[in-house]
């Protein structure tokens, strides 16, 4: 629920008593009359405002600092901060110190703070008055933020960063002209101007000229920006993975022949950015990997790469024959991963019934035409270069 310019003037003089007040709250689906009591209490008829505030706020952990002022629509699209370090970071590289980017769909200026410490110029533009007031808040009197419509080009920066509205009815936007404002209409606004847009990962860029970057955090695909040719850095599509504090990238421009062959010691499931970026043939030719089909994004392999989580491989089993295999394995629970067959992870998982106590997991694939099951220990993680 979005506030008025008075419940944002309200908010931003008392970040004090807020914060104070949140850690009386139980913040749980359980406690939210509760909650919403002590609130009323403290801040009178602007208790719901602060109610909002402090629930965007616990939505949004991890994309700018616990005193900003949010919504939570505002909070559920806004970039983590790692993410947006990594843009910044790569406009700095390209532009060089200085550069001004102009940021044309600001919101509450989750790109602000990134830009400038990389050392660029930020300025940053909304057509909502009022997030623009929790920007103002968010980023210091210093910041140069202005009322603009993205279409609307008030600036000659050496870049713009765009952040489209991907729902629209409370259903999630699949097409790129359909984003708000749309893509084709985005581009054509800043003709001649380097772009930086992000987009949520399933859109279909097959028609992008210029690099899509696919980045997830701790295994959850977060966006897919979009490049203009001129901030590409040579390369048309790329995964950034931040796992476990351990940061990777991989590029179209690294070789890409990986063998096919039968099981390895462990089966790797890669990052789902590396695979909707299509980079697991050169994420495996990088890790030493092979593939079990040249069609399915599962990798093997007899070491697991650092940063990353794969399963250790028991047996091979007809899918009919999985029940028997776990079973025999004194199986209790399972995690399931299903590629390039008609398994449905939930209806599996009642049909085993399984009784023994050792957790495991289970592959359910395509090998050539047959459907099989790769019974497994539980998932691992590799912290370093002795695993495997």
């Amino acid at each position: 629920m979005a506030f008025d310019r008075d419940e944002v003037a309200f908010l931003a003089a008392h970040t004090d008593d807020i914060t104070e007040v949140t850690g009386e709250l139980g913040l749980t689906s359980s406690s939210t009359l509760a909650d919403a009591a002590v609130l009323r209490t403290r801040f009178g008829t602007y208790g719901r405002a602060v109610a909002e505030l402090v629930r965007a706020r616990a939505s949004a952990a991890g994309k700018f600092p616990a005193t900003w002022l949010t919504d939570s629509d505002a909070a559920q699209q806004a970039t983590p901060q790692v993410v947006a370090d990594l843009r910044a970071a790569r406009l700095a590289r390209v532009l060089g110190e200085g550069a001004l980017i102009h940021d044309v769909t600001c919101s509450v200026g989750t790109e602000g703070a990134p830009i400038r410490e990389a050392g660029l110029r930020y300025l940053g533009s909304d057509l909502d008055d009022v997030r623009l007031r929790m920007a103002r808040h968010n980023l210091g009197e210093q910041a140069w933020l202005a009322r603009a419509d993205a279409l609307a080009p008030v600036s000659s920066p050496a870049a713009v960063v765009a952040d489209p509205a991907r729902r629209a009815g409370g259903r999630r936007i699949t097409r790129p002209d359909q984003l708000l404002p749309p893509l084709p209409d985005l581009i054509g606004a800043w003709a001649g101007t380097e772009l930086a847009v992000k987009c949520a990962p399933g859109l279909d860029f097959s028609d992008w000229d210029g690099l899509v970057s696919l980045v997830s955090v701790d295994g959850g695909v977060k966006e897919a920006c979009l490049y203009t040719p001129g901030l590409a850095e040579g390369v048309s599509r790329e995964a950034v993975t931040f796992s476990h504090g351990h940061l990777d990238r991989i590029t179209d421009a690294e070789p890409d022949e990986v063998a096919v062959a039968d099981p390895g010691t462990f089966l790797i499931d890669p990052d789902g950015a590396v695979v909707r970026a299509g980079l697991v043939r050169h994420y495996g030719h990088r890790e030493g990997l092979w593939m079990l089909d040249e069609r399915i994004a599962y990798l093997t392999g007899d070491r697991i790469p650092v940063g990353r989580s794969g399963f250790r491989i028991l047996e091979q089993v007809p899918l009919k024959k999985l029940k028997a295999a776990l079973q025999s394995h004194g199986a209790g629970s399972v995690e399931i991963l299903v590629r390039g067959v008609d398994v449905d992870p939930d209806v599996l998982r009642k049909k085993l019934r399984l009784t023994g106590s050792r957790p495991m997991a289970v592959v359910c694939t395509r090998i050539g035409r047959a459907g099989v099951a790769l019974v497994c220990e539980a998932r691992e993680w590799a912290t370093d270069d002795a695993v495997g």
